[in-house]
């Protein structure tokens, strides 16, 4: 019987990678990866469960990819501009593995992948510094929802129909128009309201930073406090 490694694994998803990236309509075939993986059939299914199983695996693993790219980025003493470069470099891995990043990110029935989530995550704690250092106008979580989509469907759109989108401004004119959305304009800040401004500022630096001076209970009382204080004031 065919010992179950973490090499072999390694070498089918290769294998279902490559088949990925050479198929037309971006889809591989359990028997082909098989055969370039050197085992039998009864042996992938053994590992990943069936076809969609060996697909979500594929999936996590460009996020894995994805997440030691994002590791070894330099984190600046700026988070807007590690904002901007983040948005750029995620351009650059869709097009630098436009296959993988179209499974990563295209829907799929029955998918368990787990790209979108995590890639929020990453996305979540760069926008956190920035409304620590008062670069926000809303919260961390609503900025990631409004960034995060666009970025991908930009980045689908370019792998799936190049022939139209063939400005090659295109993505940093996209990340502008967003960021303009969700970050603050210091010319301005006589405009907005202070108070919850302050307090979503505050919020996100204790959650940054954290403070040894309040008792646990206290810094989830004073949380609650700033995030009541922080919401849209109707």
């Amino acid at each position: 019987m065919t010992a179950i490694t973490p090499d072999l694994r390694a070498v089918m998803l290769e294998a279902a990678e490559r088949q990925l990236a050479a198929s037309p309509d971006r889809d591989i075939a359990t028997r082909a990866v098989s055969e370039a993986a050197g085992v039998t059939q009864p042996v992938l299914y053994r590992i990943f469960g069936d076809k969609n199983g060996l697909l979500d695996a594929l999936a996590d693993d460009g996020l894995r990819r994805y997440a030691e790219r994002k590791a070894a980025q330099e984190r600046t003493g700026d988070p807007v501009a590690d904002l901007r470069s983040g948005w750029d470099d995620h351009t650059a891995f869709a097009m630098e593995n436009p296959a993988l990043y179209q499974l990563m990110f295209t829907p799929r029935p029955r998918s368990h992948a787990q790209a979108w989530r995590k890639i929020m995550d990453l996305l979540e704690a760069t926008l956190l510094r920035c409304s620590a250092v008062g670069a926000l106008r809303m919260s961390p979580q609503a900025a990631a929802q409004l960034i995060l989509p666009a970025n991908v469907g930009l980045a689908l759109s370019m792998i799936a129909q190049p022939e139209l989108f063939t400005d090659p401004d295109l993505s940093v004119r996209m990340r502008e128009s967003m960021f303009g959305a969700v970050l603050t304009e210091p010319a301005r800040t006589e405009d907005r309201e202070p108070v919850p401004d302050a307090a979503l500022r505050l919020r996100s630096q204790l959650a940054v930073s954290g403070t040894t001076t309040l008792e646990p209970a206290e810094v989830t009382l004073l949380d609650r406090w700033l995030e009541r204080l922080s919401a849209p004031q109707s």
